[in-house]
């Protein structure tokens, strides 16, 4: 067996997974946020979302996030908990609204990690 190549592949899949979780908050910070009145939000389609959703979730999808947040939230100080499916989509949306001035936008991660830490309210 080469090592050289199992080597490689366990590296790839560390850093795959370590990208995967880059930028998300902490379990505890988004229970402190949550605590204090954040903003669920939930990135996924319309049709992913209809299929199961958290409760206390809206639905915002990122292709529409950069459009429509901003008629639904004024303050760029509120606090923003985003999920998708897997993180990646959350992860994006978090850049795009960075980007627009939102200071206080955080990544929960995947639709499991988000159920997790708001529990399905």
């Amino acid at each position: 067996m080469n090592w050289s190549v199992v080597i490689i592949v366990m590296a790839a899949l560390a850093v795959f997974f370590l990208l995967k979780h880059f930028g998300q908050t902490s379990a505890k910070e988004a229970q402190a946020l949550l605590k204090n009145g954040a903003l669920v939000i939930d990135v996924r389609n319309s049709e992913e979302y209809n299929s199961g959703h958290l409760v206390s979730a809206i639905n915002i999808p990122l292709d529409e996030i950069e459009e429509t947040l901003p008629r639904h939230v004024k303050d760029k100080t509120e606090a923003l908990l985003l999920h998708c499916q897997s993180g990646m989509r959350s992860g994006i949306a978090r850049k795009k609204l960075k980007a627009l001035g939102y200071t206080r936008a955080y990544n929960l991660g995947s639709y499991r990690r988000a159920a997790q830490i708001v529990g399905r309210r």
